[in-house]
């Protein structure tokens, strides 16, 4: 049988470019595409916020819908160029569409503030990582709120962006981190969201359901390589994810908080109120350590999703082509 490079091969060696570039670069230090889609985002909410279930749907719908079209015309037309082009598009939005290399480094800076005992430069920095409020934690708060943000956003801004690739190319890439974004703008349970933004948090919870599951999956079996096992991870996915307020942050925290032997979960405090949340996991609370272990381990869930990812994209092109379809 003669190979022929499709556009299925094009989208998985460009999600492989993608995580390549995010792994070396980083995320992009100006004019970040995410950033400028948020700021867009707030523009439109100035015009369309109402309180209301209808107007959030429809503030969502607009602009997911938007990105996702004009990616795709995007996409067309430059498929239409070659492979070479094909892949680099592929790889560029996978690149900006990626946070996971500055997921995984702000965790280690963080676990370095906390082992040293600098508080203040703790405090920070944790609004990198989640949207909990500083002044209230201590040590073990600030390490359990970093720890728990590493392995809910292992999902959320690298498995998540990588698995949509392999599904459905760059309008997936991009369409995936529109989602996110949204509920990460207006996804929260506070008196002014709590309607408008319902659809956004529930279009989120879907896109992310195979996401956080190959997470969980990942975790478990690379459990080992930060010294856990791998059965310890699946009892806890098996036993605590399903207590969880989220369906999909449960599998992620869960899984990890039994790949690295430690409890997760407790007295939770927003910026929009305090949420007491349930224990994930048997272990102690974690500690500056645990802390830095999950980083690793954030890195090679991420590198590891990336290889399923690319494995599922080619699959699917072949299945495509078996079915009748056309290269």
């Amino acid at each position: 049988m003669t190979f022929r490079w499709t556009r299925f091969h094009s989208r998985s060696a460009g999600i492989v470019l993608g995580l390549g570039l995010d792994l070396i670069l980083g995320d992009p230090r100006r004019y970040h595409p995410v950033a400028g889609f948020g700021q867009a985002a707030a523009a439109l909410e100035t015009r369309s916020y109402r309180d209301s279930r209808v107007a959030g749907g429809v503030h969502t719908v607009v602009l997911v819908g938007s990105v996702m079209a004009a990616s795709a015309a995007v996409a067309t037309a430059t498929r239409r160029r070659g492979p070479i082009l094909d892949t680099a598009l592929t790889a560029s939005a996978t690149w900006v569409a990626l946070g996971g290399t500055s997921l995984a480094r702000t965790g280690s800076r963080m676990a370095g503030h906390l082992r040293y005992g600098e508080i203040d430069d703790a405090r920070a920095l944790l609004s990198s990582l989640c949207g909990r409020d500083p002044s209230v934690l201590n040590v073990d708060g600030l390490t359990r709120a970093s720890l728990e943000s590493v392995a809910e956003n292992t999902s959320d801004a690298s498995v998540g962006v990588v698995f949509w690739g392999a599904l459905a190319g760059v309008p997936g890439i991009l369409g995936y981190r529109a989602v996110n974004t949204l509920d990460a703008m207006i996804g929260y349970r506070s008196p002014k969201y709590l309607r408008f933004g319902w659809f956004a948090a529930r279009l989120d919870d879907a896109v992310n359901l195979a996401p956080a599951r190959l997470t969980g999956l990942t975790t478990s079996a690379l459990a080992p390589a930060v010294g856990g096992r791998a059965t310890d991870a699946l009892r806890s996915w098996r036993r605590d994810a399903s207590r969880h307020p989220s369906p999909n942050a449960g599998v992620a925290e869960a899984t990890a908080a039994g790949a690295l032997g430690v409890t997760l979960g407790g007295r939770t405090e927003y910026a929009h109120g305090v949420e007491i949340r349930p224990t994930l996991g048997t272990g102690p609370a974690p500690s500056p350590v645990d802390l830095e272990r999950a980083a690793r381990l954030s890195r090679l869930v991420q590198i590891a999703a990336t290889a399923v990812s690319a494995v599922l994209a080619v699959s699917i092109g072949e299945a495509y082509v078996v079915f009748g379809g056309r290269r």
